[in-house]
This record gives C-alpha cells, structure tokens and sequence, in this order.
C-alpha cells in the first residue's frame, strides 16, 4: 500500500549514500590530517601520508587494469602495506583476499585459483612459499614485491617493488565508491571441515556497520592507540582497520607477535588498546620479569577465539589489563556478540567477574538477532543456562554467501538465519555461552585447524588404520589437535614423535597434532567413531 510517506521521496544523491567504510578514510584524512596514523619501527605517517598511498595503489590498480569484482591478494604480516590494501584495493571497485601467512603452497595455491586472484602483493619474507603456490596455481597474476624495512628480507618474486608500484599511483586519484553497498569488499577463507577452505564473501555494508560496532561495543573514543596483534588476515583484522580509520586511531605494527614486544609497544608508543587470541594473553600473564615493562595506563584487550579460560582472564586484569570477550566467525564479519559489562558486576569477586566475562554475551549493536536454537524446529532453547541448541545469527553483519558454492550458502542461511554449528546455552539474562563445536573445528592459537584435514593426513600413512582427531585442552594455545590412532597389526611399529613429524611434513605446521593416543576408537554400532566419547577422554588428559 502507497502512504503520504511514499510519495515524492524517493532517494537521490542528495539524501542516500551507500554505506562504506572507505568513507571514513577520506573524513579523517581531512579532518586530523596530520594526526599519527601509523607506526612501524622507523616509519610515521599521518593520515593525509596514509591516504595518499591508499589512493595511489588504487590508481596504480587501476592502471593496470584492475576493477569492479577483479581479486586482489595480498600475503603480509601486520605492515602498512596491508593497512593500506584495505583501503586502496575496493577503492577500484575490486575486492581484497588477504591470505593467511601460516598456509602451506598448498592451500595457497587453491585460495589464488579458487578467488581467481589477479594481483598479488607479496612480502618477501614468504618468498619461498608464495614462489611454490605460483607453480602450483593455474592463475597468473600480476606479482608486487612488499620489500619491508623491518622485514628479514626475502627473494623477490615479481618485476616490481611495492613503492614502485606506487609510484605509478595518482595522489589524487578519485575513489570509486560503490553504487551498491551490497557490492563485496572483502574475500575471506576458513579452513575447511569437509575439503577445500570456502571463501566467505563481505560486502561494503556489513564491513561500515561492523566498524562502528566495534567502536560501540567497545567505547573506543577518539584517537586510539592501537597495537596489531591480531593479524589483519583474520577477517580483515575483525575490521579494524576501518574502525580506526572512523576515529582517526594510531596503528601500531607489529610483525613477531610476543611478550618483550608487546609490553615495549605499550611502554614506548602509549598503546592504549590490542585484540588478541587467548594465546597471545598466556604471552602477555606468563612473560618474565625481563619482558615486562610497568603499565603506566590502562590497556584494553578485546579477546575472542576459543573460549579463554576464566583464569587467564583474571590473571590478565590482576596485571592492569581491561578485558572484553566477543565471539564470532568468519561467516559474520569477526566479532558480532560482546559479553557487555554491568556496572553491578564491578562488585563481584575477581575470580566471579572472569567467570562472567568467560560467556559469549549478547548481540553487537549492528547484529539484528542471536539465539541459541534447537536446529531441528528453530525454536529458541530455554534460557536455563543448561539446554543446548546452537548458535544463530541474523542481520547485516552476516556474509553475502559462500564464493562459488550455492549448495554450502543455502545450507548455511536455512530456515532465514546464519547457522554457526557451535553449541551453547542461553542464560537466564539472555547472554549465550558456547559449550561445543558441532562442526569438529579445532581453534589452536586464534586459528581454525580442521580435524578432517589432519585425519586425512594421517591416513597416508603406511602403518595408520584408523584415525580421529579432537579437541584438547591447552593453557597456553587454548586448544590443541590430539588424534587417536589404531595401527595396522602388519604394519612396523610407530611412536607418537615420528606420526607428528610425519604430519608436520604434510602439512601446514600449526594444524599438526600435538598429542597422539595410540588404541581403538569407540564406534556405533553402525560403525561410526563416537567422537563425543574422545572428546572426554582428550578433556581428562588435561593441558600438556
């Protein structure tokens, strides 16, 4: 039906602009342009230094006939390179894959085919794998050598340096903002449960939204100071690139993530806030009197990943360090639900307090909804804090889909909401706390480690006949893969060091297992392994 309200209001230049967060490039460059913007060892620039670069890689793109829908990869640590990749390269309309710098030729090879990468920024550190993947990738593209000054140097790969590709660039050149807020910024890969990593598709909308989210949920302010901790390959730095980029924040790079580094930055460049995987906090809590510099203000940390252990989050305030946990996946633009803090919490004993912050929490300001439902009927499970169901997701911070994989995309968004596999309750107050992960996936140090790859890399060996592999427990890593091994009675015998080696030979050396259990493994009577039943016994062996 046609109201008042429909008639000769239509949308026009003048009142309707798709969202995106580049706008908050240009804002800042043109409000605080002289405002620090980056450090990383001897480099400082300014916001106005910084958007220049950005707009002369996206000319420089462009010229080398880049545009709307073409991939561009980028294989980096945290640098300003990568920083300004999250401006300059949807700047062309184009969409950035940042790639995870721990994968193997491999699954490099296949994310560069699969996202059909026609450029590729490369630092030299990662020479010699990037060099394999380009062998065994069918793509052909365009390679741009990052020669970083903090870096240990590297073989180059392609015909042009980054400054120099640069140089090609327009200082001025005029950013192509989307026509639709729908169009996709950003191609993201998780590890696959069943085979191939699915590449999880942003769209300019969900990446402005949940960069304000960000700021939001967590009462960032203006002018932060933040420390790259959290690499800008794990959903886009949970974007906050462009949440600094809204308030006109310091990056502060970080390319070897460890105590004596971390605790310097905060000393030296005043760092007010970092996000971190639960590892990095055993970093940080466990450092040695040599590593540790006294905190002359508070330090922020947002922590996400597998659920940190309520101890290490006590641990982390007793050493001055304010605490927020999130949660969320790839699949919803990295963190989506924040444990927001009551102020009547203050009261409680430490120990109580890290409990609570333990849970998940509830919806970011930019999620429409989050339920823990009965995934059979969709029905909301009761808030007991003891009924399970799994963790649903509804609203504009959730994917477009799955790149090329329509079957995964209506199997991931059925029944009209985003199903993560993970299992957890609902409490009474409504915040959610998980307590399994349906899909088998293993978080070891802030990534997601497949259980079906490692088993399969087990299979190949001569002497395994069966294997399975689950979650333990770790203080330090918060998860780590142990797999349960039956060996072939013919076959020569073989000790648990010589099948991880075996498997760190295989494959990427963070997913290898760190324990193996030797025996049969408990099946159905139809023959399927109980893995619930390894579960428990991976739980009982307690952390390494």
């Amino acid at each position: 039906m046609t109201t008042i309200f429909d008639t000769g209001l239509d949308k026009n230049p003048a009142n309707y602009v798709p969202l995106s967060p580049l706008s908050f490039l240009s804002r800042t460059a043109r409000v605080f342009p002289e405002h620090p913007a980056m450090i990383h060892g001897q480099t400082r620039r300014s916001w106005s230094e910084t958007a220049q670069r950005c707009r002369r890689l996206a000319s420089a793109l462009t010229g080398r006939g880049i545009g709307r829908g073409d991939t561009v990869a980028v294989m980096a640590p945290n640098i300003p390179e990568l920083f300004e990749a999250h401006f300059g390269v949807p700047m062309t309309g184009a969409v950035l894959n940042a790639l995870n710098i721990r994968l193997d030729s491999a699954s490099l090879a296949y994310i560069l085919d699969h996202g059909e990468a026609k450029v590729l920024l490369t630092d030299t550190e990662f020479a010699s794998v990037i060099q394999e993947a380009l062998h065994r990738c069918k793509v052909n593209p365009l390679v741009v050598d990052i020669d970083d000054s903090e870096g240990p140097g590297g073989e180059r790969l392609g015909s042009i340096l980054y400054d120099e590709f640069l140089a090609e660039g327009d200082p001025d050149y005029a950013a192509n903002f989307p026509s639709d807020e729908w169009d996709a910024i950003s191609l993201n890969y998780t590890s696959g449960t069943t085979g191939d990593p699915k590449g999880v598709v942003y769209h300019h909308r969900g990446a402005y939204l949940n960069s304000l989210s960000n700021l939001v949920g967590w009462d960032m302010g203006h002018h932060p100071v933040y420390l790259w901790t959290l690499p800008m390959f794990h959903c886009n730095g949970w974007c906050f690139p462009w949440s600094l980029a809204a308030v006109a924040g310091t990056s502060v790079c970080l390319r070897k993530v460890d105590a004596a580094n971390i605790y310097s930055a905060i000393a030296d460049y005043g760092v007010t806030h970092f996000c971190a995987a639960p590892v990095v906090l055993n970093f940080v809590v466990n450092a040695s009197a040599e590593e540790k510099r006294a905190l002359q203000h508070t330090v922020h940390v947002m922590t996400a990943a597998a659920p940190p252990p309520a101890a290490v989050l006590a641990a982390m305030e007793e050493a001055g360090f304010s605490m927020t946990h999130v949660y969320g996946l790839t699949e919803t633009y990295g963190p989506a639900v924040i444990c927001a803090w009551h102020r009547e919490w203050d009261q409680l004993p430490l120990e109580e307090q890290a409990k609570v912050k333990s849970r998940q929490g509830v919806p970011y300001h930019a999620l429409e909804e989050l339920q823990i439902l009965n995934p059979d009927t969709l029905d909301p499970v009761a808030t007991d804090g003891s009924s399970m169901g799994e963790a649903m997701f509804r609203g504009n911070v959730v994917m477009k889909g799955y790149l090329k994989n329509a079957k995964a995309t209506e199997e991931a968004f059925a029944g009209g909401w985003f199903h993560s596999g993970d299992l957890g309750v609902t409490h009474a107050d409504r915040y959610i706390q998980l307590k399994d992960r349906s899909k088998d996936i293993i978080i070891s140090g802030g990534e997601n480690v497949s259980s079906i790859e490692i088993e399969d890399v087990l299979y190949r060996h001569p002497a395994v006949l069966e294997a399975a592999v689950v979650a333990r427990p770790d203080d330090q890593w918060g998860e780590t893969p142990c797999a349960f091994v039956t060996l072939k009675s013919s076959a020569d015998r073989v000790d648990e060091q010589a099948l991880i080696e075996f498997c760190r030979n295989n494959m990427a050396h963070y997913k290898s297992p760190k324990t193996i259990v030797f025996g049969d493994l408990p099946k159905t009577s139809t023959g399927k392994v109980q893995k619930f039943k390894l579960r428990e016994q991976a739980y009982t062996l307690g952390s390494p």
